[in-house]
């Protein structure tokens, strides 16, 4: 059993889709055992709480330095026993000391077809704000192993959603969420937990089913 921390800093409509899925069944072998935001006000703590998981506040506000919020981070994930750990709209920068205490242990979900439109400047709304701006007509979103860069690490998942004529950064947002998050997100977490995941280098192979 997969033992995992979702770590979020909103609203929470991708643990959503992760706390759905492994209610009906379509993850397999993986529990959360924390929900952690640095947002006392996320509303994803609220969503944790209401299907009996553990939700926890650690804002690097509440310490004098970032080196001190990064170790009271490690410290609460290694509390909970985690094997591993979601970025779901985590919007704080995950420091070296986490990267190489989970190496190849850790996944975010990118909402754009990386390498386009990822990298620092690139997050939430400012994603699709940029795609638009563009005139691209072929979106989508990422799930990637994290690594010391920013949407650097390889790519586990993808998928395509097209741009609408009239879209707007709200309506795209939600449509890439819909479309392609939420679908991709718990399936990454099935595979990972079922063992159906390898990595060489930077690419990433997927176990067929037979």
């Amino acid at each position: 059993m997969l033992n995992i921390a979702v770590l979020v800093s909103g609203g929470g409509t991708n643990l959503q889709a992760i706390l759905d899925s492994i209610e009906n069944g379509s993850i397999t072998n993986a529990r959360i055992a924390v929900v952690i935001s640095n947002n006392p006000k996320a509303y994803a703590l609220e969503r944790a709480r209401r299907h009996g998981v553990d939700a926890v506040c650690i804002s690097p506000k509440d310490y004098a330095n970032r080196a001190q919020f990064h170790e009271e981070l490690l410290a609460r994930l290694r509390a909970y026993r985690v094997d591993f750990i979601v970025l779901a709209g985590f919007l704080v920068v995950i420091p070296k000391a986490m990267t190489d205490a989970y190496p190849n242990r850790i996944i975010n979900v990118h909402p754009s077809l990386i390498p386009a439109f990822c990298g620092t400047g690139y997050y939430g709304q400012r994603v699709h704000e940029g795609v638009l701006e563009r005139g691209v007509k072929i979106t989508g979103a990422t799930v990637h192993f994290v690594d010391e860069g920013t949407d650097t690490g390889p790519i586990l998942l993808q998928k395509a959603v097209a741009v609408h004529r009239g879209d707007t950064p709200e309506s795209l947002q939600r449509r890439v969420m819909e479309e392609a998050e939420w679908i991709l997100l718990p399936k990454a977490i099935d595979l990972i937990a079922n063992g159906k995941v390898s990595i060489e280098g930077r690419q990433v192979w997927i176990e067929e089913e037979n």
